[in-house]
């Protein structure tokens, strides 16, 4: 079966083959309609990649740093809720898998494990801690202490879920949670005082949304001054809202998400919002994007419009399914060799060698 698995939409294939079909609906799903679901593939289709020859591409180095800190290849793991659905203890198999290869992994607030188990079984392992900001100050200070005395090195806060977006295949499945898949990291933080069923994570994805809907900049900014944990934004998609970010000294980092389209429908996909981000903070925020992701090409396309690294949600849920950890280390290691070579046949030795001349869009083909 491996030897027939040679990218990541064979992985896919499986996938929706063997999960049921409430589960594969919603790992796959989007919001309404799904256009923004689709365009998030289908845009990298409409970008073209202008390769140079004639250059040593003997050796290549694909290692970066993410704020600071080493990784071996710029293709990191999104946060990605209850993957104990896919597979059992999937959040420590994909942990093990990215510490292994020398990646980065966003941990989910919905983890299926806790922070401390997760990092545990992957201690010299980058993770990041995606946290949503709670109704209960207090709640999501001790999440984020937590997280903090667990070794955790940034705080990907998701902004773009006020309000969970409608999702029509949940609502028709009647998607509910198995007994068996928990949500470690807001059970071990509830007190008797706490009834929402948000805080424990049953009603993930079906209208319950763990965020405070009032959440706002000024928010940023407490939680700021309650970590010295770089603080990363996930859902920026306009230069509006980025330039904003560059007034709230804690924000360190932006990742250009959609939600995977499964907030706002009709939204743009990630890489053609990708740009006006990076123009509007420069060089003074790193900047990172995930939806759609799904070759090694795409990720150069990324990365040559001014992305530090692009992380993979639904990829990995698909290596799980397949075989757990053995199976996201396939996926991995896919997306990783696609790009290497994708990199030696556009004459770039190292990810400082891309740059935005590579790609352009199919416009500029189709007017010739």
């Amino acid at each position: 079966m491996s030897g027939r698995m040679v990218c990541v939409d064979d992985f896919e294939e499986y996938s929706k083959k063997h999960l049921s079909k409430a589960t594969w609906e919603f790992f796959s799903g989007g919001a309404e309609e799904c256009q923004t679901l689709s365009e998030n593939r289908i845009a990298f289709k409409r970008l073209r990649l202008r390769p140079r020859f004639l250059l040593d591409v003997s050796r290549r180095d694909l290692s970066t740093t993410l704020l600071g800190e080493r990784v071996e290849f710029p293709i990191g793991v999104s946060p990605a809720g209850l993957q104990d659905l896919a597979w059992p203890q999937g959040d420590i198999c994909v942990a093990k898998v990215a510490a292994e290869m020398g990646t980065c992994m966003a941990v989910s607030t919905f983890a299926s494990s806790s922070a401390e188990d997760i990092m545990a079984a992957s201690p010299a392992g980058l993770k990041w801690f995606q946290m949503y900001f709670m109704p209960n100050k207090s709640f999501t200070q001790r999440l984020i202490h937590k997280v903090e005395k667990a070794g955790y090195k940034a705080l990907v806060v998701t902004i773009d879920l006020p309000i969970v977006g409608k999702r029509y295949s949940d609502i028709k499945n009647k998607f509910q949670l198995p007994s068996h898949v928990t949500v470690p990291n807001l059970l071990a933080l509830k007190d008797g005082s706490e009834q929402d069923s948000a805080k424990d994570g049953r009603n993930y994805g079906m209208g319950g949304s763990p965020q405070d809907p009032a959440f706002s900049w000024k928010d940023i900014d407490w939680l700021s001054s309650i970590t010295n944990l770089p603080i990363i934004l996930k859902g920026v998609m306009t230069a509006e809202d980025a330039g904003i970010a560059l007034d709230h000294p804690g924000v360190k980092g932006i990742l250009v998400s959609n939600h995977g389209g499964r907030q706002l429908d009709g939204v743009p996909a990630t890489v053609e919002a990708l740009p006006e981000i990076v123009q509007a903070v420069g060089n003074k925020l790193e900047v990172y994007l995930d939806g759609g992701v799904r070759t090694g090409t795409d990720a150069l396309k990324a990365l040559a419009l001014g992305a530090r690294a692009v992380f993979v949600g639904r990829p990995v849920i698909w290596g799980l399914t397949f075989n757990g950890e053995e199976g996201v280390r396939q996926v991995m290691k896919i997306l990783r060799d696609e790009l290497d070579l994708a990199m030696a046949l556009s004459g770039c030795c190292t990810l400082a060698d891309i740059s935005p001349t590579l790609v352009v869009r199919e416009e500029v083909y189709s007017k010739l």
